[in-house]
Formats: structure tokens, C-alpha cells, sequence
């Protein structure tokens, strides 16, 4: 092959010879560069070779886009690339490839920093709506209460008080990214809640503690945060240990805690807290009573269990008697028009001021206390009382070889809740078809 000097003239006035496809011009200063011209005019740079003996041709360019000393210097690095025994054609696809693999990682690694912010954006706030609607199914609605209480904003017009609802011990924390919530930054919020409300304030703990460990398992929120910063140490003890509550109805005092209760102007309130006390039930059981729930021929109430799905007990004549006489508004047997589940949700107000006119400091939860604390006044089996409130049995023979009828708890219950009733200066007496009372 006739080789010459590329200049530009001859780039420009190179021709493909007539009768030909086309025709090749080779460069005498850079190893196998040569022109290609075809037939139709088009022309370009292109390098010749051989490997391992097979001959390959190479495109480089058109000459408008690659300058004469540009091909020559291609025509080199390829002519370098052959003598080390590589094919440049493979060597341009493994560095495209590497090329690409680059740009993927790097813009992997942008998205991974954009997701990584959106994900460390997110707040407690923003968490805690998405926890309670996949969580909500398996808690009580007391609880469900608890979680929306303690993370409120405040500052909400009360339904029934001129006042203002304050915002909850969790509210301060609300605002915060998830990364931001440190063990330390948990410890010096409990130590402040400390001061002011220490009980809601453990109640807060633990309820954040839960949500943390649901995030961890969350699949858009693991990893982001401290999972364990609700388990300090120094937030449990700056909050101390909730103290054993004792209050309880005494014998001597059940006349004025009926005589207060039995004056509220809710007759619904006023029998909700009576059957509370007589039933020894959780508030929340009784407050969701259904009237499907309650069978007057039969005596018999089932009940909202916390250890099972239900529970069934005695119908006792006085309870029985207070529930004949509640309007009948809606499926609850302790309605309330103003709520918006629709039934009672706020009985502890009226009940404190009852208690205040009997000059009794007792919780709704005292109630329950009280009634196994007075069954006791009987000798009623504490397997009997322990059965009817709910409490899971105790012991290996309570556990598997005691099954109560409910006629045995009937026998037992009446017999406690006409002790009480005595104790109260109530004369009530059952009839065959209806009651009566008489109060003293």
C-alpha cells in the first residue's frame, strides 16, 4: 500500500476512484491510519491491523469531526493497544462498560443520598399517624385514646370545660427527626416531664418506646434513628417508679359514695359508675357495653375481655335494675349523644365531683379495686371474685381443672352485691316480674 503525508489538501481533495465502492488513502507518519472514501461521496478516518493474524479495520471519524493529528494520535493508542495483545474493540467495550458502571454508581449513590435525606426528614410527628392506623386493630379503644392523648398538640376548645386541652407529654417531641431522637435527648425530656407529670409522662415512654421498635421492623423506616433511645436508664429513673395505688372503697364509706353517685343528673354516669363498682369490671368493658351484650331472661352479661375475646358474668338484680331504666338511644347500653363514639368516653369528671360532695378521693380503676377488696366481706372464693373481673387464673389448678358455670358466679355475685347494697343502706328487693327499690 502507497503511503503519503496527510495534510489537508489531500484530505479534502481524496475521491473515491470511479467504478469502485470504494477506495483507501494510507498515512505514511501514524501506522495503519488510512482515508476511506466511498462512492457516495462519504469519508473517514479509519485504522487497519491485524491480531492474532486476522486483519480488523476500525472506524475513527469523519474528517469534520477528528482533526489530521487527532486520527494519527488514535491511530497510535490502538496501534499500542494490538502490540500489548488486546483487541481495542473489546478494550472500548469494557471501558464504555466501566464507564457506565461508573456513572450508575455514582448516580446510585446521589438517589441513596436524596433517600437517605427524605428518610432522615421524617419526624415523629409524621410517624406516629401511619403506627396507630396499622397498630389500632389489635389495642383497645382506651388505648387507641392514650396514643392520640399523648402526642396532641393542645390548645383545642374543650366539648365540656371553657378550658383548653394541653398538649401531651410527647407533643415537645413531635417535631423532632427520628435521628434526632438520642437517648440524651429522650433523658433531658423525661427529666422535664418529670416535674410536671411524671405518671403520663411513664405512660409516653413506653408508648414511644413501642412505636421506635415498630419503625425498626418498618421497612421505610428502618435504620433511621436509634432504636433503643427510648430504653435509657436515666429517663426511667428521672421519671421514678409509678407507686402502688391504694384507693378503695371502704365499708363504711359506701353510703355516701351511692348517695353522691345516685344524686348526678346523668342517670346514664350515675349507673355506669354503680354497675363499675358492682361488676368490678374494667372501665372500658362496661363503657362498650352493648345491649345485644346484656340478656335479661338469662342473667347473663358478656363482656370485652383484655385476656380473652370476651367474658361472660352474672346479670346481678340491681345492675339488672339500673339497666332496665337507661333509654334505649342507641346499640350502647351506656350511650352518650355528645360523644363521638357514642358511647359514654368521660365519666371520671362527674365521678370526681361526686366523690368531692362524699368527701372520697377514688378513681374509676379504685372502683374495680374496691369491689375485690368488699367481696372479701363475704368469703367469696377469690377464685369466684378473680373470675368475674377478668383476671387470668392463677395457678396450675386454676388454670386447668376449675370451670365455673355461670350459675355458680350468679350465686356468689348476688350474694356480693347484696352485701354491698346493705353496707350502702339500699333496700332493694327483686320481684318475679319487675323490681322495686327502697332507698334509706
Amino acid at each position: 500500500m502507497a503511503k503519503i503525508k496527510f495534510t489537508a489538501g489531500r484530505i479534502d481533495g481524496f475521491r473515491c476512484e470511479e467504478g469502485k465502492s470504494q477506495s483507501f488513502l494510507w498515512d505514511a507518519a501514524a501506522p495503519g491510519l488510512g482515508l476511506r472514501a466511498t462512492a457516495n461521496g462519504a469519508k473517514s478516518y479509519m485504522f487497519q491491523s491485524k491480531l492474532n493474524g486476522r486483519a480488523m479495520r476500525i472506524t475513527i471519524g469523519a474528517p469534520g469531526t477528528w482533526t489530521i493529528d487527532a486520527a494519527q494520535a488514535e491511530a497510535r493508542r490502538l496501534k499500542v493497544i494490538i502490540d500489548n495483545g488486546q483487541d481495542p474493540r473489546q478494550v472500548k467495550a469494557d471501558t464504555l462498560e466501566a464507564e457506565q458502571a461508573a456513572r450508575d454508581a455514582k448516580q446510585a449513590k446521589k438517589a441513596a443520598n436524596e433517600a437517605k435525606q427524605v428518610r432522615e426528614s421524617v419526624t415523629l410527628g409524621d410517624v406516629w399517624p401511619e403506627y396507630m392506623a396499622e397498630r389500632a386493630p389489635l389495642w383497645s379503644e382506651l388505648h387507641h385514646r392514650d396514643h392520640l392523648r399523648i402526642i396532641q398538640a393542645g390548645g383545642v376548645q374543650r366539648t365540656r370545660s371553657p378550658k383548653l386541652t394541653e398538649p401531651g407529654p410527647l407533643a415537645s417531641l413531635a417535631g423532632l427527626r427520628l435521628v434526632e431522637l438520642t437517648p440524651e435527648r429522650v433523658e433531658a425530656w423525661a427529666k422535664g416531664e418529670a416535674k410536671i407529670r411524671p405518671t403520663r409522662a411513664r405512660l409516653g415512654l413506653r408508648l414511644l418506646k413501642a412505636c421506635l421498635n415498630w419503625c425498626t421492623a418498618h421497612p421505610a423506616y428502618a435504620g433511621i434513628g436509634n432504636a433503643n433511645a427510648a430504653r435509657s436508664r436515666k429517663a426511667r429513673e428521672s421519671l421514678g417508679k409509678p407507686k402502688v395505688k391504694s384507693d378503695v372503697l371502704q365499708r363504711e364509706q359506701l353510703p355516701a359514695w351511692f348517695a353522691a353517685v345516685r344524686q348526678i343528673g346523668s342517670p346514664v354516669i350515675s349507673a355506669y359508675l354503680q354497675c363499675l363498682l358492682l361488676t368490678g369490671a374494667r372501665r372500658e368493658e362496661v363503657a362498650t357495653l352493648k345491649w345485644d351484650d346484656v340478656d335479661f331472661q338469662w342473667n347473663s352479661i358478656k363482656l370485652n375481655d383484655k385476656v380473652d375475646d370476651f367474658r361472660m358474668v352474672p346479670l346481678t338484680p340491681y345492675v339488672a335494675h339500673l339497666l332496665a331504666g337507661l333509654p334505649r338511644r342507641s346499640a350502647w347500653v351506656f350511650s352518650s349523644p355528645t360523644a363521638a363514639s357514642g358511647h359514654l368516653t368521660e365519666p371520671s369528671i362527674a365521678h370526681r365531683k361526686a366523690c368531692a360532695v362524699a368527701g372520697l378521693d377514688v378513681s374509676l380503676h379504685g372502683l374495680r379495686r374496691s369491689f375485690a377488696t368488699l367481696s372479701e366481706w363475704t368469703e367469696t372464693p377469690a377464685g369466684i371474685a378473680a373470675q368475674i373481673q377478668g383476671h387470668a387464673p392463677q395457678g396450675v389448678r386454676e388454670q386447668n381443672y376449675i370451670r365455673r358455670p355461670l350459675d355458680l358466679l350468679r350465686m356468689w355475685h348476688t350474694k356480693i352485691e347484696g352485701w354491698v347494697l346493705e353496707q350502702a343502706g339500699i333496700d332493694f328487693v327483686p320481684v318475679a316480674h319487675g323490681l322495686y327499690m327502697v332507698s334509706h
